[in-house]
């Protein structure tokens, strides 16, 4: 196991899954500068290094998975600064939301704006049963700015989006389950980190080329009408078809034997 702390994050590597974790705990994990931009280098590593398949992504502690951007940073930026920092949560999450490996978040605690939006962003959640999610923003003048309106909308429906939008109503994890913002709820935070462990693990061992096709057949239902989306899964399917994981897969259940995957 490798482990690299750097900017507010730390990094571990096990095998084929990285473990990203937010490390700022006196600021709740709250996003500043440099924090945002060692997460934009861990995604482009993630999508550039082959040997790893899938990651994890937390907060330490057991308070906050990440409180949204550290406002004390934030009051000492012009509107302008500002301006430009939306920006760049824009180009990170959303290489984050597009990124072709799978990201599971871990919410081990409270999860507040950019915090709620990064989580979001990821294309599984699991939450400790003892934290909350909240969009707080429109009660501070001004709306969520990270894609939250957007993501979260598409997620759950435009009547549940206004609720946690407009009202600023914390969701608990037992909510965010029942509205299938999230795929489990682990008793703790130890307990959802493993979990998210667990889970990244089992994506890693899955064909690479197969996990990548389903991931845009999945964004491309989401963006496009039923007729192009089923035209998008389509040209994903035929990629998996000449794919050398197709015939280990295969040959494997023959076998009976555990298939080895190696993305051709």
């Amino acid at each position: 196991m490798r482990v690299e702390r750097t900017d507010g994050l730390q990094m571990t590597r096990a095998g084929a899954v990285a473990v990203w974790t937010l490390d700022r705990p006196a600021r709740r994990n709250a996003f500043d500068g440099p924090t945002l931009e060692a997460l934009a280098r861990a995604i482009d590593d993630l999508q550039r290094d082959e040997a790893l398949r899938a990651a994890v992504l937390t907060g330490s502690g057991e308070r906050a998975f990440c409180a949204g951007a550290d406002l004390v940073e934030r009051r000492a930026m012009s509107v302008a600064e500002v301006s430009d920092r939306l920006e760049r949560y824009d180009a990170v999450f959303g290489a984050l939301d597009a990124c072709r490996k799978p990201v599971v978040a871990a919410v081990n605690g409270t999860a507040l704006g950019g915090g709620f939006e990064l989580a979001l962003a990821c294309d599984l959640r699991v939450m400790a049963a003892g934290a909350t999610l909240a969009l707080p923003e429109v009660g501070l003048g001004v709306i969520p700015g990270a894609g939250g309106t957007q993501r979260l909308t598409k997620l759950v429906g435009e009547a549940r989006a206004k609720q946690v939008i407009l009202l600023g109503d914390r969701l608990s994890a037992e909510r965010a389950l029942a509205w299938g913002l999230v795929a489990q709820v682990a008793a703790s935070a130890a307990a959802t980190r493993a979990l998210a462990v667990e889970l990244a693990e089992a994506l890693a061992a899955k064909p690479p080329i197969a996990v990548e096709a389903a991931l845009e057949a999945i964004d491309h239902a989401r963006d496009l009408p039923l007729a192009d989306g089923l035209a998008a899964e389509r040209r994903c399917y035929e990629r998996t078809l000449h794919s050398e994981d197709r015939l280990e897969a295969l040959a494997a259940f023959a076998e009976k034997r555990p298939p080895v995957f190696k993305g051709r």
